[in-house]
């Protein structure tokens, strides 16, 4: 588990800072005029000319929450963000949707005992992949599901419908509200009653996550991710592949000190 969810954090690092592999170049005979550079300086030198097969074309991620009462009141958020890195300039996708059901049966009466009190502040100090489930009541069913899938090469899968335009869809009723929000560094689904809990996700730089807080009897809740990586193939890189080799062609083996 501990490598997988480092797995899953270094593969959406990877789509949004855009890194490559680094490669060496070869020396030959130098140019005329020009002092010929080492086997052991070039071996130094990475970084150019790299037309890595890792690179990242596509990243995607959709987020699902859902919480269901004990009255039958249903809260959902939906997020859908798409990044395509394969264009000269790199367009982002955002869909946001949010629904509450009103609730047809009377809320359930207060707990009878100590008040329920659930302290999540320690999330914030953790980095990298992060599922939580914090209960303090009975016969409550919750689920955290992360799913990553990486493909090499191929198209990006059509998204259901065009961005939206909005950073934020909200819905409020009866005490409860419903939030996704994307604010061009982090997207994030909230689910709250209250009294009752949260339930939420979240994309931020460096930090994935899954958090259910609940301080009621009889709730259903469940949050999925999921998460899809197109690397671009070498195969699709041909003409990158022949500019590099041309320009490697020319400067095979010279340099300036």
């Amino acid at each position: 588990m501990k490598h997988t969810r480092l797995f899953i954090l270094g593969a959406s690092a990877l789509a949004l800072s855009q890194w490559a592999n680094t490669a060496r170049a070869e020396s030959a005979l130098p140019g005329s005029g020009l002092e010929e550079i080492s086997d052991a300086e070039l071996g130094d030198m990475r970084g150019r000319y790299t037309p890595g097969n890792n690179t990242v074309a596509w990243f995607g991620v959709r987020m699902i929450s859902t919480w269901q009462t004990a009255a039958g009141q249903v809260l959902e958020g939906t997020m859908t963000l798409s990044m395509d890195l394969a264009k000269s300039k790199p367009t982002v996708s955002f869909v946001p949707s949010v629904s509450i059901t009103h609730i047809d049966a009377p809320p359930p009466a207060p707990s009878i005992g100590p008040s329920r009190h659930i302290d999540a502040s320690g999330l914030a100090n953790v980095a990298g992949v992060t599922q939580s489930v914090q209960v303090a009541g009975d016969s409550n069913l919750a689920s955290n599901v992360t799913r990553l899938s990486v493909q090499d090469g191929g198209t990006a899968p059509a998204t259901d419908a065009p961005s939206s335009g909005l950073d934020t869809a909200s819905a409020y009723a009866d005490g409860a509200s419903a939030v996704a929000s994307f604010d061009g560094n982090s997207a994030n689904v909230l689910l709250t009653i209250d009294g009752q809990g949260a339930v939420s996700q979240w994309i931020h730089n460096g930090s994935i996550g899954q958090s259910v807080q609940l301080a009621a009897d009889n709730q259903w809740v469940s949050n999925r991710m999921e998460i899809d990586l197109i690397r671009q193939s070498m195969a699709a890189n041909t003409q990158l592949a022949q500019n590099v080799a041309q320009s490697i062609a020319l400067a095979r083996g010279i340099g300036l000190r």
